[in-house]
């Protein structure tokens, strides 16, 4: 013991240097490692953890009938309870709030229902209308929390009986102005934070029971929809969606929030996934960089021990003398990363997941931050004593079954060794990372596109019109649309409620007024009968449908058979998804309804159109009765261009692990094969020609990489893109990722240069005799 006390003494002080750069790496890859771990835990459970005290509704009532009963709706059996609010706009300081923003007619809401968690303050005074609370978000962008002000201005009960105020796009808020507190920042499933949006302002109760008529207007033509939370959970929606049916005497829109609830949860474990695919190609690259590094270390203390043999030095004082820097560096090394991963906490989780967190802040997770304390200097002092074995007992190299046939191809004789050096090491740790970065850059292809087309989510047109409401219309609105210089298409699209079986959904009849807006159709071609529909693809899933399936519809005036002829996207309106709805021709819809809900238009406009200037243009055209604007996307859109940096991060570390490999492989057939680098340089073999041994064994073996990996990881990103493609839905386009792959091949073939350049001159500046005379 007292040995080994001294030797490390020794060791502390002469490699000093080294040990601390050991102590960083081991940092660096610790803290990374844990970090991305301990964050894909926190954000994959961050939903659940939320859902578990918020008391999460199960169902949205999308009623449009200004007279329903709410207290009947709760009178329901299996009804727990039901907090409605109101379809009305209302103004905030100017700011461009989302469709969120909406007043709770009773204080059920955030009581009974959807109870949530207090990020800051309390909630708002259900007897008061000046109190508010926001999301946190909100506090982000426009800088303002519990104790700041905000002015709501309402509309004129004039204001709130036009039209266009339905489609909340014209400028109102002429009425009343109340200034409002904020006393409370909350979370809770349906008031979390998107990824991308322009926060949240939620007024109490108060607010409607004070001002109904300058929500509501006074024509007795508002409504409101409500939350709903079942006894029986989700597996109760068709049971409500019957009772609604019995209750008012026509079918009704009842969304099982459940498939909201399973969209976040595949969005959030997707984004756990990336960052634990990130956090494995990270440990990887830590495990190779901080081995060669380790393996470094060790060689230059087996030197000095080598000496000490002579004098009594056991194989296993030797291996425990050589472990105890490297083991100690590990230790501290760990403790560091295990603080940094620690204090990173604060940011995670990432991406949706953190609009779910119910406890952001600090987050200690001792099942990740732990076991490094204990399992790096576990395999470092493995490391070492393999490494010190492997020394004792020395194996000559496995042959090859390729290397005679590069004999002879009577290559020059550096060439020949560079083959057979590349072919005595396994490629596979090259050929996975090469194949892991294509993958992930196929994928961040695909994800780029969707991200940067909306029309990849049913969205070909880039503005709306609502131009009528339960069956009246403002004539001659689409005419003028049409003439508009940058509207290059124009769809007149009528919306009613339609049922299949048990399954209500909207129907959109379409008529096109000039130009195309084309549908977007996942599979299949568009309606071009009567006959004929297209299913979204959430609907047609819930029906059990596809294409060239039969269908019956039943609408308010009428009912018919119907062939699937596409499954596809449809524009986002008031009550209905993307992924929600069926679309008709004009005379398709005439069989089930002679009247429509919504009357909307939906424009396309020119490319490179400033989409501001037209819609100003457009509204000073159709008069105030009418309401124009910018296309609505799904959040979804949003939620993909979120996520586009983890693919890119995931590639940039997988592309780390493809050179750490390589790098790992070129330096240890270097040391392992000086003897017989050598015996070639005493054969006469120039330091010029030594060189261009470990730069062949590089090139050939990013070769193989490259000619293996690139076909496999563009088709394995493929694969991957389909699956998200069909399961967000979105449109599925093939990626390639041309703009990365056309500059791969020579970045590939330069790095491998570099990375042969240290053991290239280590080659050509060999002291043979001493070499050889140590071998």
């Amino acid at each position: 013991m007292g040995f080994l006390t001294a030797w490390f003494g020794v060791e502390a002080r002469r490699r000093r240097r080294d040990l601390c750069v050991l102590v960083l790496l081991v940092a660096a890859g610790v803290s990374v490692v844990s970090a991305a771990l301990a964050g894909a835990r926190r954000g994959e459970s961050a939903l659940d953890r939320l859902r578990a005290v918020t008391l999460p509704a199960h169902a949205l009532i999308s009623n449009q009938d200004p007279g329903l009963d709410w207290e009947r709706v709760r009178a329901l059996p299996g009804v727990e309870a039901v907090a409605p609010y109101a379809i009305a706009p209302f103004y905030v300081d100017d700011m461009p709030l989302n469709w969120f923003c909406i007043p709770p007619v009773d204080a059920a809401l955030w009581r009974h229902l959807e109870r949530p968690v207090l990020l800051a303050g309390r909630l708002p005074d259900p007897a008061r209308a000046d109190e508010v609370v926001v999301q946190h978000r909100f506090t982000v962008l426009y800088g303002k929390t519990v104790g700041d002000t905000v002015t709501i201005k309402l509309n004129t009960p004039e204001e709130a009986d036009l039209l266009a105020n339905a489609g909340g796009g014209l400028a109102g808020g002429h009425g009343p102005r109340i200034t409002a507190r904020i006393v409370g920042v909350i979370r809770s499933p349906r008031f979390a934070d998107g990824v991308d949006g322009p926060g949240v302002v939620l007024p109490s109760s108060g607010l409607y029971r004070t001002y109904r008529d300058n929500l509501m207007g006074t024509s007795g033509r508002g409504f409101s929809i409500a939350l709903a939370r079942l006894t029986d959970g989700a597996a109760g929606v068709p049971r409500l969606r019957a009772q609604m049916a019995a209750l008012t005497g026509q079918p009704m829109q009842v969304d099982d929030l459940g498939a909201t609830d399973r969209h976040y949860d595949r969005l959030t474990s997707y984004q756990a996934l990336t960052v634990l695919a990130f956090g494995l190609a990270a440990l990887a690259v830590a495990a190779v960089s901080t081995g060669l590094y380790v393996a470094r270390v060790v060689e230059s203390a087996q030197a000095d021990l080598r000496v000490l043999r002579a004098g009594g030095l056991t194989p296993r004082q030797e291996t425990a003398a050589a472990a105890l820097g490297p083991v100690a560096a590990g230790l501290a090394g760990s403790v560091l990363g295990v603080g940094a991963a620690a204090a990173a906490s604060v940011w995670t989780p990432i991406g949706a997941a953190a609009g779910f967190e119910p406890a952001p802040g600090l987050d200690v997770d001792l099942l990740v931050l732990a076991p490094p304390l204990v399992v790096v200097p576990v395999l470092i002092a493995l490391e070492v004593a393999v490494l010190t074995w492997a020394r004792r007992t020395p194996r000559p190299p496995a042959g090859s079954v390729v290397a005679p046939a590069v004999v002879r191809l009577n290559l020059p004789v550096q060439v020949v060794t560079g083959l057979r050096h590349a072919l005595s090491r396994t490629v596979t740790g090259t050929v996975t990372g090469i194949f892991g970065l294509v993958a992930a850059l196929t994928f961040a292809a695909g994800v780029a596109d969707a991200a940067g087309d909306p029309a990849r989510f049913g969205q070909t047109h880039q503005a709306m019109v609502f131009h009528g409401q339960n069956g009246e219309h403002v004539e001659g609105v689409l005419g003028k649309t049409a003439r508009d210089p940058d509207v290059t298409g124009v769809a007149d699209a009528r919306a009613a409620m339609v049922s299949a079986g048990d399954v209500v959904f909207v129907v959109y009849g379409v008529a096109p007024v000039s130009g195309r807006v084309p549908p977007m159709v996942v599979r299949g071609r568009p309606p071009t009968t009567d006959g004929e529909v297209l299913l979204a693809v959430g609907t047609a899933n819930r029906m059990g449908a596809d294409v060239g399936d039969r269908v019956r519809l039943t609408g308010p005036d009428g009912a018919g058979e119907f062939r699937v002829s596409a499954v596809g996207l449809l524009p986002v309106g008031v009550s209905n998804t993307y992924d929600d709805g069926a679309l008709l021709t004009s005379g398709g819809y005439d069989r089930l309804s002679r009247s429509f809900d919504l009357g909307l238009g939906l424009l396309a406009l020119r490319p490179g159109a400033d989409p501001g200037v037209v819609l100003r243009r457009l509204q000073e055209a159709t008069g105030p009765r009418v309401s124009v604007i910018p296309a609505v996307l799904p959040p979804q859109f949003a939620e993909v261009r979120d996520v586009r940096v983890l693919p890119i991060v995931l590639a940039g570390c997988l592309g780390l692990l493809a050179v750490a490999t390589l790098a790992h492989a070129v330096n240890a057939t270097a040391r392992r094969r000086r003897h017989d680098v050598a015996v070639l340089r005493a054969l006469g073999m120039t330091p010029g020609q030594a060189r261009w041994i470990p730069r062949t064994q590089a090139l050939a073996l990013a070769g193989a990489g490259l000619l293996a990996g690139v076909p496999l990881g563009v088709a394995a990103g493929r694969a991957l893109w389909r699956l998200v493609a069909e399961s967000t839905p979105l449109v599925y386009v093939p990626p390639t990722p041309v703009e990365a792959l056309v500059p791969a091949v020579p970045a590939a073939l330069v790095a491998a240069l570099v990375l042969a350049a240290l053991p290239g001159r280590r080659a050509a500046g060999l002291h043979v005799a001493g070499t050889l005379r140590a071998e």
